[in-house]
C-alpha cells in the first residue's frame, strides 16, 4: 500500500504537513506492507531534502499512490480520481465557499476522510489543532495589545523557528492591570491558558474576575454553564446545553462590563446563543477593546468578527456605532479583533508533529490494518456517493442550501 504525502494547493498557502520525515519512518517500520511517497513542495515546512535524507522518495505527482494525505482543502484541479483522500474538507456544516469541491469529491468517486470527523466510539475527536490554535491565538492576542497601546513589541509566531522561540518572547510581555476572559474548555483554551500561564498571567475565579480588581494582569477561564443559562430555568446541564443550544440564553453581559481582552476559544453551534450583540457592543460600560476569536465564526457568536484575518495581518478594528471594519489600531474607539483562521500554520513544524503523532498513535491501525469503526463514521463520500451518516449534504451539493 502506497501513502502519498501532497503538495498544500490552497491559497493562501498552509505549510503543515501530516507525517514528519521521521514519522514516517516509524510508519514503514510499524506498517511492513506500507511504501511512502512525497510530493515536492517548495513551500512545505519540513524540506524536501528532509524526506529525501530520511530515505523517502520526493515526487512529481502522487497520482499511483492508494491514500492521500494533505491538510488543508485540495484544490478541485488537483483532485485524482478513485483515490482515499484525508484532509480537512470543511463541508460538513454546509460550507459554501467548499460546495463545488464537495461536488468534485462526488464527481470523481473520491472516498473523502475528513479528520474533524474521526472519533473514538464515544464520540470524541482523536486528531486535532486546537492546542496550537491556542497557544497562537492567545499570543497574538497580547501582541495586539502591545501594539494597541505601544507597550511592547513581540515577534510574531510565524517569524520564530519554533515554538520555543515564540516562548521565548513571553519575557518581553508587561502588561497593566488588564482583564482577560478566556472562553472553552478544551484544546484550543487549554493552549490559550499555556500560553497566558507561560506569560505569568495569573489566573482567578469567574467570580472574583467580576467581583474584584487586581494589580496585575490577570484571566479567567469559562466553561458555558458561566454564560448560558436555560431559558425555562432549569439547572445549567453541558450535555444539554450542547444536544440543545437553542433552548439556552447568554449570560455574558456581566463580563463585557469587566473584560478588558477576550479570548474566544470556545466550539460554537449556530443554534446556541450568541456571547454578545452589535447593540451590546455600543454600550458605554462595554468595555472590551480587543478580541482574539480563535473560533474566526464569520457573523456567528462575536459580531464584531466580519471577516478572517490573515496570518501576516492579522488584526483589523471594528467601529460598532457603525457596523463596520477599518484598519487596525486607527481609533482607541474601536474594537481590536484578531481572526486568523489557520493559526496553527504559524508554528507549522510543532503542529505538525504534534499531527502526526496522534495520526500515528489514533488513526493509522484503522485506517491500514483494521478498522473498528472510526474510518466508516469519518468517511463523508465513497464511490460517488454521500455515506448515510452525511446524508444531510444532499441538498448542500444540489445547491438547495
Amino acid at each position: 500500500m502506497k501513502l502519498g504525502i501532497v503538495r498544500e494547493g490552497k491559497v493562501p498557502i498552509d505549510r503543515r504537513v501530516a507525517l514528519t520525515p521521521e514519522q514516517c519512518k516509524e510508519v514503514i517500520k510499524k506498517y511492513s506492507n506500507v511504501e511512502v511517497k512525497v510530493q515536492k513542495s517548495p513551500l512545505r515546512c519540513f524540506k524536501d531534502s528532509e524526506y529525501s535524507k530520511a530515505g523517502f522518495e520526493i515526487v512529481d505527482s502522487v497520482a499511483d499512490c492508494d491514500i492521500i494525505l494533505g491538510i488543508k482543502e485540495v484544490p478541485v484541479s488537483d483532485l485524482l480520481s478513485k483515490k482515499t483522500y484525508l484532509f480537512f474538507s470543511h463541508t460538513i456544516k454546509k460550507q459554501p465557499y467548499n460546495r463545488h469541491l464537495m461536488i468534485t469529491i462526488l464527481n470523481n468517486k473520491v472516498k473523502m476522510i475528513d479528520y474533524e470527523t474521526l472519533t473514538d466510539d464515544k464520540g470524541i475527536r482523536v486528531i486535532a489543532f486546537g492546542r496550537f490554535a491556542g497557544l497562537v491565538g492567545a499570543y497574538n492576542g497580547i501582541i495586539g495589545w502591545g501594539k494597541r497601546y505601544g507597550l511592547f513589541d513581540l515577534k510574531p509566531a510565524y517569524q520564530c523557528f519554533d515554538m520555543a522561540e515564540m516562548k521565548s518572547e513571553f519575557a518581553k510581555v508587561k502588561l497593566p492591570p488588564i482583564k482577560i476572559a478566556l472562553t472553552g474548555g478544551g484544546r484550543v483554551a487549554k493552549g490559550a491558558m499555556e500560553t497566558l500561564e507561560g506569560m505569568k498571567i495569573k489566573q482567578v475565579s469567574p467570580s472574583d474576575f467580576l467581583k474584584k480588581e487586581f494589580k496585575d494582569a490577570v484571566f479567567t477561564q469559562l466553561n458555558p454553564g458561566d454564560y448560558n443559562e436555560h431559558k425555562g430555568g432549569k439547572k445549567f446541564e453541558i450535555a444539554n446545553f450542547f444536544s440543545n443550544p437553542q433552548d439556552y440564553k447568554s449570560t455574558f453581559a456581566p463580563f463585557t462590563k469587566v473584560t478588558d481582552m477576550l479570548i474566544a476559544g470556545a466550539y460554537w453551534d449556530p443554534k446556541a446563543p450568541v456571547l454578545f450583540t452589535k447593540e451590546d457592543c455600543k454600550q458605554e460600560d462595554f468595555r472590551i477593546k480587543l478580541i482574539a476569536d480563535i473560533t474566526c465564526d464569520i457573523d456567528g457568536s462575536i459580531p464584531s468578527t466580519k471577516k478572517a484575518s490573515t496570518i501576516d495581518t492579522p488584526f483589523y478594528d471594528y467601529m460598532p456605532e457603525e457596523d463596520l471594519i477599518t484598519p487596525a489600531f486607527s481609533s482607541r474607539k474601536n474594537i481590536t479583533v484578531m481572526a486568523v483562521d489557520n493559526l496553527p500554520n504559524e508554528l507549522p513544524r510543532d503542529a505538525s508533529q504534534s499531527f502526526g503523532e496522534q495520526l500515528i498513535e489514533n488513526v493509522l491501525d484503522n485506517l491500514l490494518v483494521k478498522d473498528d469503526g472510526m474510518i466508516e463514521r469519518a468517511t463523508i463520500a465513497e464511490h460517488g456517493k454521500l455515506t448515510d451518516k452525511y446524508s444531510y449534504l444532499k441538498d448542500y451539493v444540489a445547491g438547495l442550501d
